[in-house]
């Protein structure tokens, strides 16, 4: 009788853990950098922002696992012979999180937001291959002159300047989902706060702690909702490598937005099955004010971009594969090869000796120094990666004096933009899209993002040209013309091509990465 009733007992207990496991919320924790500046998708910024509104807003298109476009909100499309029309078809299903239906007008109100200069966002330029765009965001035509139109409900038509092969790709971008229009009149600049968003994606905002976490829950309207298996997505501001790094071992994290460099042997032999390492559409590099002395010396840029020592930083500092770089577009992409600087087969030792010999002449040395400072974001990775450059720096120039300044994200993404105070400045940049225009188009003198200061119309015309271009060849041609031209400006320091960081719980499934790093939350589980 004593067998029989521990037999019980312990059948009931193993019923109890089922059902525990069954009901249990499935939730995916992700460490996610800086905290996001903005939510709105059409004003935010950076890779902390993009992870989540790719969670909450559904586009036109998105993406699968392995960064192929799929349906989003249209579920097909076509496009004109001439490449110049695209005609997308909505599906009906598609619904906003207050039970709205989401509409081909949505879009037309949208993207007319996205380059009205009254709204200020800095990637309106995305959407200059659209028919008048560029004149509406220079305020030349008003937004309504957008060749975006609704057919009807569920038919959109877009008109493009010229042939544009990475057009579908940059829609998957933030600058091109739906905001709510009632929502955003209502609400103006507060329409992001969990309490008033209503937003079209997979998840739904329902929480936001600043600096503390962002969460996401299942979004039963979404059309797609049958497929994702989350319950909840939270998002952890983690500017602290190292102590992100502490989360995951504790387990309170189940994906690192990266590691701290200093610790890269350490994981690789403590968590080698954790550690997921990947090529990664991007470029980390140091850019320089050239509106304002003493960069707007271009034989001064020069010297400094001479003398930064890119094979040390890469060995000894991030050490997890990153490759120097000596192009701002990185190698592997699309359609594309590279230009690059011109001394990138030179020694370390002659280029230092050149940069010597410049820095000299342009009247510095020991007895007159130059004093230049670095403005870096909050992290400990690019804090180590600025003690490296200056240091470098230092060595190579006579009485050379580098500070170091860091600021919280929305602060330094503001000094950035002034061009006031800023001299040389910490950045990266993502492609958006696998084409060489996604790092090109930054420095056109009329891009939001073009914080160098960089204003040559050579360049500018070169990438208008390559947009309007049809044949792949000349379009290469004129995207390395283009390239060439920023280059030799030495308007930014190209440091090394990125590569992705991550350690994910073995638990995790759907989250092994591609080269644009997008990892849509509807196609990730978690297996007990």
């Amino acid at each position: 009788m004593i067998y029989k009733h521990q037999n019980k007992v312990l059948l009931l207990a193993a019923v109890v853990l089922f059902c525990q496991s069954a009901f249990a919320e499935m939730v995916l924790r992700r460490g996610n950098g800086t905290e996001p500046q903005s939510l709105d998708p059409q004003i935010g910024e950076g890779v902390s922002a993009s992870h989540i509104q790719r969670d909450i807003f559904d586009g036109l298109v998105d993406e699968d696992p392995s960064a192929n476009l799929v349906p989003g909100v249209a579920k097909t499309w076509d496009v004109s012979d001439d490449g110049l029309t695209y005609t997308f078809h909505l599906r009906d299903d598609s619904k906003w999180t207050n039970g709205d239906s989401v509409t081909a007008n949505d879009f037309v109100y949208s993207m007319r937001r996205a380059v009205d200069p009254a709204t200020g966002s800095a990637y309106s330029f995305l959407l200059y291959p659209i028919v008048n765009a560029e004149e509406i965001s220079a305020g030349d035509k008003k937004p309504e002159e957008l060749a975006v139109k609704a057919i009807d409900d569920s038919t959109l038509e877009i008109k493009l300047v010229g042939p544009t092969p990475y057009f579908l790709q940059m829609l998957t971008h933030s600058i091109a989902k739906p905001s709510h229009q009632p929502t955003v009149e209502k609400y103006g600049d507060s329409w992001t706060l969990p309490e008033n968003i209503v937003t079209n994606g997979a998840f739904k905002l329902t929480e936001w702690i600043p600096q503390g976490k962002i969460v996401v829950e299942k979004n039963p309207d979404y059309w797609g909702a049958d497929t994702v298996k989350l319950d909840k997505v939270v998002f952890f501001p983690t500017e602290d490598q190292g102590a992100e790094l502490k989360s995951f071992q504790a387990g309170e994290i189940d994906w690192t937005y990266e590691i701290p460099k200093d610790q890269v042997n350490f994981i690789r032999e403590n968590f080698s099955d954790e550690l997921k390492v990947l090529p990664y559409l991007g470029t980390y590099y140091y850019g320089l004010n050239t509106t304002k002395p003493p960069f707007d010396n271009a034989d001064l840029r020069r010297a400094f971009n001479l003398a930064l020592n890119r094979e040390l930083i890469t060995s000894r500092v991030t050490n997890a594969g990153e490759i120097p770089a000596f192009s701002f577009v990185p190698d592997g992409v699309s359609g594309y090869e590279p230009v690059y600087l011109d001394f990138k087969e030179t020694s370390y030792a002659d280029r230092v000796k050149e940069a010597v010999e410049i820095y000299t002449k342009a009247g510095y040395s020991e007895e007159n120094p130059l004093e230049v400072e670095i403005l870096y974001n909050t992290n400990d990775n690019h804090k180590r990666i600025a003690l490296a450059v200056a240091g470098s720096w230092q060595r190579v120039f006579p009485g050379l004096k580098v500070n170091l300044v860091n600021q919280e994200w929305k602060v330094y993404l503001s000094t950035r933009k002034s061009k006031e105070t800023t001299q040389i400045f910490r950045a990266g940049w993502i492609g958006d899209y696998n084409d060489a225009n996604t790092f090109l188009e930054l420095f056109l003198s009329s891009s939001g993002l073009n914080d160098v200061g960089f204003d040559n119309k050579e360049f500018d015309d070169l990438l208008d040209k390559a947009g309007k271009e049809g044949d792949a060849a000349k379009r290469k041609a004129l995207l390395q013309g283009a390239e060439r031209a920023f280059l030799d400006s030495n308007s930014l320091l190209p440091i090394y091509y990125y590569v992705t960081t991550h350690l994910v719980n073995p638990k995790v499934k759907g989250m092994d990465g591609n080269v644009m790093d997008h990892i849509p939350d509807r196609y990730v589980t978690i297996e007990e």
